[in-house]
C-alpha cells in the first residue's frame, strides 16, 4: 500500500523497521501541520463519488511544479522548494547509499544513521540534535534498503544553523574506535529489541532471507548480529569516504524561507565538501524463483504468524498502482476481503493485511496474517491465498476499485500537507527517478487502473509456486523438553 516509509523509495513494510532514530535514542514524531483548507474538498467527498474527488484532486496546486534544482561544483544536488503556507521549514538530507551497498559487513549503513549524531570536529556527541530541539526544532533520521535520510524540521531562523551543522557532520565526522564501540552497542541493543525478541521481526527477516537470494535486498537493514559486532573503523572510514561524498547527496529544502540567501548559504557551507571519483553500485539481478520455497521460525508464540511474499516490480513499474489497488481491496480496513473473510466470518484470525513495498532494483508484495490462539496456521494460510485466488480467478469489482483509488489519492494529496511530506516527496523521487513526478501524472496513473487490471497483476504476480512463506508457530514439546533434559 501507498506508505512513505521510512524510506523513502520504498513503500510500507510488514514489520521491518527503517529504523527511525533520533539521535539520543529515543523515538520521535515528525512535526504534523494542519493539512491546508485546500484539501478539504477532497477529503470530505464521499466514497461513493470518486470522478468527483478526482476532479477536485485535479484543481489542487501541485507545490512542486516550482521545485529549483542547483548541482554544486562538487556534485552536490541542492532541490529547493519555496513554501510560505505554513511557518515550517524541512531539510532532509538524502543519502544515496542503504543496506543493498554495503560490502563485507552488513548493517554499516544504519550504523553510520547512529554515528552520525556522535559528533564531530567541533561539536561533541548528541550536541547536533541539543542544538535543534533547544530551539524547537525536530531531528531525525532513517535508513532503507536503499538510501539513508537525515532530516530537521525547524522554524525559518534555525535554517542557517541546520545548513551548518548537516555541512560541518559531513566534513568533520568523528569516525573513531570509541564512537564505533558506543553506536556498536545501541545497534545492537536495538536489534534484539526490534527484531531478536518480536516474532514479527524474526519472521520478516527470514522472509526477506527467503523471497531474495542473491541480491542484497535479501538481507536486514539492520544488518546480521556478528557484522554488527565485527565491524572495524576502518571499514566504516572506507564506507562514509565512498559514499558519503557531495556527488552521492541531495539535499532538499521545503517550506518558509527565501530561495536566493539560502542557497548562497549552501554553497558557502557544502561547497568545498569532497567528491567521489566513484560511487560502485552492485551489479546482482535476482534471478528467477523456481518453485515455493517455504521455513519455519520457531518461537514461543501462542499466536502463530503466517507471512508470505511475492517477487514484484521495482518503483517506478506500471503495474504499481494496480498492485496497490489490489493490496487495497485485499486488505484496507475492515471491509476488505481479508479481514471480512478471516476475521469476521471465519474467525480464524486476529488480523491479515498484505500490500506492495516498492524499491529501487525490485519490489515486494507481502501478506501478514495472525491466527487466533488454538487455530493452526494452515487454516490461516489456506483462507488467506483463497481470497488472492479468487481475485485471480473472478476479478473485483468496480466499487471496490472505486473505493480504492480514492483511498490512494487522498493518500497522495496528503503529502502537500506539511512542508516534511512535501521534502519526502521530492527527495524520494529525484533520487528514484531524477525528477519530482507531477501530482496530475501520479492521480492519472492511479485513475488508469481498471477492475481488469487488478485480476491481471494479481494472476501474474501472486503465483502460488513464486511465493515465499513463513510460519512462525511454538517449538516442538519434544524438543523444549529435550533441551531442558541433563
Amino acid at each position: 500500500m501507498h506508505a512513505q516509509p521510512s524510506c523513502a523509495s520504498e513503500r510500507s513494510s510488514p514489520c521491518e523497521h527503517s529504523s527511525e532514530t533520533k539521535a539520543a535514542g529515543t523515538r520521535v514524531r515528525s512535526v504534523a501541520l494542519l493539512i491546508p483548507l485546500l484539501l478539504l474538498p477532497l477529503l470530505l467527498l464521499p466514497l461513493a463519488c470518486p470522478a468527483a474527488a478526482s476532479e477536485a484532486a485535479a484543481q489542487i496546486e501541485d507545490p512542486a511544479l516550482r521545485l529549483q534544482r542547483e548541482v554544486l561544483d562538487n556534485g552536490l544536488e541542492v532541490l529547493l522548494l519555496e513554501d510560505h503556507g505554513t511557518p515550517v521549514v524541512s531539510v532532509q538530507l538524502w543519502v544515496r547509499a542503504g543496506s543493498r551497498d554495503e560490502g563485507f559487513y552488513t548493517g554499516i549503513a544504519h550504523l553510520f544513521e547512529h554515528m552520525m549524531f556522535k559528533g564531530s570536529k567541533h561539536l561533541g556527541p548528541e550536541e547536533h540534535a541539543q542544538l535543534i530541539g533547544a530551539r524547537g526544532g525536530r531531528i531525525n533520521a532513517f535508513t532503507s534498503r536503499d538510501v539513508t535520510v537525515y532530516h530537521a524540521d525547524v522554524t525559518a531562523e534555525s535554517l542557517p544553523l541546520v545548513i551548518d551543522l548537516e555541512a560541518e557532520r559531513l566534513a568533520h565526522l568523528d569516525i573513531s574506535e570509541e564512537t564505533l564501540t558506543s553506536e556498536r552497542q545501541v545497534v545492537l541493543e536495538e536489534r534484539r529489541l526490534r527484531v531478536e525478541d518480536r516474532p514479527g521481526g524474526l519472521a520478516f527477516e527470514a522472509l526477506a532471507a527467503s523471497l531474495w537470494v542473491a541480491h542484497p535486498y535479501r538481507w536486514p537493514v539492520i544488518g546480521w548480529r556478528s557484522d554488527v559486532e565485527s565491524v572495524t573503523v576502518e571499514a566504516c572510514r572506507e564506507f562514509f569516504d565512498t559514499y558519503y561524498s557531495a556527488n552521492n547527496i541531495a539535499l532538499v529544502v521545503v517550506g518558509d524561507f527565501e530561495t536566493k540567501p539560502t542557497l548562497a548559504h549552501i554553497t558557502r557551507a557544502f561547497g568545498s565538501l569532497r567528491s567521489a571519483d566513484a560511487v560502485p553500485r552492485r551489479p546482482t539481478v535476482e534471478p528467477p524463483q523456481r518453485g515455493e520455497r517455504r521455513a519455519t521460525v520457531h518461537y514461543e508464540i501462542q499466536a502463530p504468524l503466517l507471512y508470505a511474499a511475492w517477487h514484484a516490480p521495482a518503483t517506478g513499474h506500471a503495474d504499481g498502482a494496480a498492485l496497490d489497488v489490489a493490496s487495497l481491496i485485499l486488505s484496507a480496513g475492515r471491509s476488505s476481503r481479508l479481514y471480512r473473510a478471516l476475521v469476521y466470518e471465519d474467525q480464524v484470525a486476529l488480523y491479515a493485511h498484505g500490500g506492495y513495498m516498492e524499491l529501487s532494483d525490485a519490489g515486494m508484495f507481502y501478506a501478514v496474517a495472525g491466527a487466533r490462539p488454538g487455530v493452526e496456521i494452515s487454516r490461516v494460510e489456506e483462507g488467506f491465498f483463497a481470497e488472492i485466488r479468487k481475485i485471480a480467478q473472478e476479478g473485483v469489482g468496480e466499487d471496490e476499485v472505486d473505493k480504492a483509488k480514492r483511498q490512494l489519492e487522498v493518500s497522495l494529496v496528503n503529502g502537500l500537507g506539511t512542508a516534511h511530506a512535501l521534502a519526502n516527496r521530492v527527495g524520494s523521487d529525484m533520487v528514484a527517478f531524477g525528477r519530482v513526478r507531477p501530482l496530475d501524472e501520479r492521480l492519472a496513473e492511479i485513475q488508469r487502473v481498471s477492475a481488469d487490471d487488478v485480476q491481471r497483476v494479481v494472476s501474474q504476480y501472486l503465483v502460488d509456486d513464486q511465493r515465499s512463506v513463513i510460519h512462525v508457530i511454538a517449538p516442538p514439546e519434544s524438543s523444549s523438553q529435550g533441551e531442558a533434559s541433563p
